[in-house]
């Protein structure tokens, strides 16, 4: 792994030839670069991949991002590494070989070289904490010797062949990094709530003050989501000195993603799913993944009876005192308000995010390809097979909001090997391919 700040010697900051640029270090990223490593070694024709990020590889896993205190465990099992479900490939001609190549980026890979395969085995093959999944990736992009830059995106432009990010440095230095391709990972600030008040803690907040262990006493405290963020931060809660705690979230009950062979396979493969019609995509969607809980933080919550659920989505909030007021609203009923002295905002990213990064002449390259304002549901609806929207040159791929259209494993861990595929599938009929490395072996 080559790490660093941008750069006049930096892939992708003098030519946009056969790059791509991935905004996120996460796992999407890290397992396009390790597919795309595989690839180059067998001579098969791939881009560059460079990974941007503003922290490091795996940030969101990490206290450092955000979105957790890196103690909480996984929610997806850790054998749904980079490389799964190992299925096909980019290059079908070359699939077995390419998958091969990827088992040396896989879990238990790691864990052997680590030696700690044996003991995880004897142990049941529990779930990993954020941050030792956070440390898989770093060791996946430094064995792929995947190109990550240091910084924070402050704008994305675009003309008809480049996508060019301006970055700033740590050090506060501003450069421009280019590529004819930009993949887009990430739910984007966990610093947000939409109340400013002392009691109203972001996701970014909450961690930082339980890290501390300063988290404010509570008679009444209340956890906005139905969620993975929501359900890991109602575990912690659960630790500190609350009366009671309600999980508000939309549906009639909190509900548990369910772990049988029918629902991981459609996560897992998703050939079969835009044969689907639109009811049945968002069914299974909410059902399996939006607004619910893994099993293991379910049982947890189950164990405690202070937490109780309170179905509703929050439309309101506003200061009383030192409390806090909610506006739920449940069609068919009457708005209810509840008064909480502790309130978590742990609604999750906005999936659009990153337009507010957009220059107007990218934002209208998207606009013209949605043929519509940019809004949720329009993107969903355009992405294409590749992941990427659909008549939108140069490309853009926006995994986070496939779900919908192409399967509702590619927004999360679920497979990644078949996200890079994709991905890099796509990248490869665009032209988007290092030719300097195609064909020869060599990187």
């Amino acid at each position: 792994m080559t790490s660093g700040t941008p750069g006049a010697d930096t892939p992708g900051s003098d030519t946009c030839c056969g790059t791509l640029l991935v905004l996120g270090a996460g796992p999407k990223g890290v397992a396009v670069a390790a597919k795309a490593r595989a690839l180059t070694d067998l001579g098969l024709p791939a881009p560059r991949v460079v990974l941007i990020d503003e922290h490091a590889v795996g940030a969101h896993w990490l206290p450092v991002g955000g979105w957790t205190d890196g103690r909480h465990r996984l929610g997806t099992s850790p054998e749904k590494d980079v490389g799964f479900p190992y299925r096909n490939g980019p290059d079908r001609a070359h699939a077995t070989a390419v998958n091969r190549r990827m088992l040396d980026y896989s879990w238990m890979s790691f864990l052997v070289e680590h030696h700690t395969y044996t003991e995880w085995i004897d142990r049941g093959r529990p779930h990993p904490h954020h941050h030792v999944w956070a440390r898989y990736l770093e060791w996946v992009a430094r064995r792929a010797q995947t190109d990550v830059l240091i910084g924070r995106v402050t704008e994305i432009d675009a003309d008809d062949d480049c996508w060019r990010l301006t970055l700033t440095a740590p050090d506060g230095a501003q450069h421009e990094v280019t590529g004819d391709g930009l993949m887009i990972t990430g739910p984007g600030s966990s610093a947000e709530t939409m109340l400013e008040h002392p009691r109203m803690l972001s996701v970014a907040r909450f961690w930082e003050l339980s890290a501390a262990r300063e988290i404010p006493a509570s008679s009444r405290a209340a956890v906005i989501g139905g969620g993975e963020t929501a359900g890991s931060a109602l575990d912690e809660l659960a630790r500190h000195d609350v009366m009671t705690i309600s999980a508000i979230s939309p549906g009639a009950t909190i509900y548990t993603r369910g772990e049988s062979y029918f629902e991981n396979a459609m996560f897992s493969d998703p050939t079969g799913w835009p044969a689907l019609s639109a009811a049945e995509r968002r069914d299974v969607i909410r059902r399996t993944d939006r607004g619910v809980f893994s099993v293991r933080v379910q049982e947890n919550l189950l164990e405690d009876n202070r937490i109780h659920h309170m179905q509703g989505r929050v439309t309101g909030a506003r200061s009383v005192g030192d409390s806090i007021r909610l506006t739920l609203e449940n069609p068919g009923r009457p708005v209810s308000e509840h008064t909480f002295d502790l309130v978590v905002d742990a609604t999750g990213g906005r999936p659009l995010w990153f337009l507010e990064l957009f220059s107007p002449g990218a934002a209208d390259l998207l606009e013209l390809a949605l043929r519509t304002r940019p809004t949720t549901v329009a993107a969903e609806n355009a992405i294409g097979h590749d992941l990427a929207v659909e008549g939108l040159d140069p490309p853009l791929y926006l995994p986070n909001l496939a779900g919908f259209a192409q399967g509702p494993g590619f927004p999360n861990l679920s497979c990644l090997g078949e996200l890079s595929n994709r991905v890099l599938r796509g990248a490869q009929q665009r032209g988007v391919h290092d030719r300097s490395a195609a064909g020869t072996g060599a990187r």
